[in-house]
């Protein structure tokens, strides 16, 4: 997909980038940018420095060093103005069981102070996209796991955020609900202009939909390009091919700061 040439400008601006928990570096001295209207994939192996780098991004976790630009803000001392700049699709669902799909959309809006006057119309146009006005009175609690990403992905935009961050977005679901979720964000990355910036683990997710890519392993950034970019420097195949070349074929373990991400994340929206 070609980027929105009139709007090319970095919008995520990472540089020498650091944290470090103790004696662990997470991440090490990073630098990257990514380009407005990109459809941007961050990719490693468990461990590799991912969750801390999205954390940073993200306002949850303040570097040890480095500077961090979200939308022009810095996240550590513009925390509100870089938190309108996005929004996020947990990897696990963070969605009110309890709550109908149209309310789960409301009282995110409220949380993100949208006006009262635009607040319905929004709600209104987003369920559309996602095709689920039909169940807008459902009680989510009923909704399969495709129904509930999507339901995910249109309260992220309820605020109309530049940047949409998706941390595993189709993890656990069908082949057919995947290629679907793709085809949702394709089209609103082509409508709207919207910069995504997603993990996964899914190799041909990224081959096929992102613009770029950047490879973290180990806490570094070992290498970063377009998928053909990325098969030509490692001679290989695939984007599965390079990736295991780059990071190697050891099976990795979750790291701490791993499990705590989604709570952290959750709480996040309550304040």
């Amino acid at each position: 997909m070609a980027i929105k040439k009139e709007e090319s400008h970095p919008i995520i601006q990472v540089k020498n980038l650091h944290k470090s928990f103790g004696a662990i570096e997470a991440v090490k001295d990073i630098t990257f940018s990514v380009e407005a209207g990109e459809m941007f994939a961050f990719l490693g192996p468990n461990g590799a420095g991912k969750t801390t780098t999205i954390k940073m991004l993200t306002t949850l976790l303040h570097p040890t060093s480095g500077e961090v630009h979200i939308n022009g803000f810095d996240p550590v001392h513009e925390q509100d103005k870089a938190r309108k700049s996005f929004g996020i699709v947990f990897q696990d669902p963070s969605l009110d069981d309890e709550l109908t799909a149209f309310e789960n959309m409301e009282f995110h809006a409220i949380l993100y102070k949208v006006p009262k006057e635009v607040r319905t119309k929004r709600i209104v146009t987003l369920l559309k996209f996602v095709e689920l006005w039909d169940r807008k009175d459902s009680l989510v609690k009923t909704f399969s796991g495709g129904m509930k990403r999507r339901l995910e992905i249109a309260r992220g935009l309820i605020h109309q955020p530049r940047i949409l961050f998706l941390d595993e977005p189709t993890l656990g679901l069908d082949p057919q609900t995947r290629n679907s979720m793709w085809e949702y964000l394709l089209a609103l990355n082509k409508k709207e202009g919207m910069t995504v910036f997603f993990t996964t683990h899914y190799m041909e997710e990224a081959e096929k939909v992102a613009d770029r890519i950047a490879i973290i392993d180990h806490g570094q950034i070992i290498k970063q390009g377009t998928a053909d970019q990325l098969k030509k420097a490692t001679k290989t195949r695939t984007l599965e091919e390079s990736f295991l070349k780059l990071t190697g074929r050891n099976i990795r373990e979750e790291n701490a700061t791993s499990t705590s991400f989604m709570r952290q994340h959750r709480q996040m929206w309550r304040h």
